[in-house]
């Protein structure tokens, strides 16, 4: 694997809870070969070190989705890791909450609640 793959893999690896060498498995049963390829990929240039730390993109890609409305799997997995990357639960309820103004009372009243219920769950162990 390249340097680039070997940082993708490793990112969702890291995002889904699974082993470096399930992660090309999982998006192949999923999505397909081809897009697991080129999310792998994205993934790589994505979560670089630079400017932005792992805590900022995360409350960023939280931020995204819930003005995506996308409040699935996908909001939860991102919700753990900004908790890995090191957002607290003040600092999610607060991103959400601000969020409310900008992309509505529907979509982050539901997001909250997921927020809300993964933190728990993170929180009960």
């Amino acid at each position: 694997m390249d340097d680039r793959r070997e940082r993708g893999v490793a990112a969702y690896a890291s995002q889904l809870g699974l082993r470096e060498d399930e992660v090309e498995a999982w998006f192949a049963e999923r999505m397909g070969e081809r897009f697991g390829a080129e999310a792998i990929n994205a993934a790589a240039g994505a979560w670089v070190d630079d400017c932005l730390s792992l805590r900022d993109r995360s409350l960023l890609v939280v931020a995204a989705l819930v003005a995506q409305g996308a409040v699935d799997d996908r909001l939860r997995g991102h919700v753990r890791w900004a908790v890995e990357h090191g957002s607290s639960r003040d600092e999610l309820e607060a991103l959400v909450t601000l969020l409310a103004v900008y992309v509505g009372f529907p979509r982050a009243s539901v997001a909250m609640e997921v927020v809300r219920e993964e933190l728990a769950q993170l929180e009960s162990g």
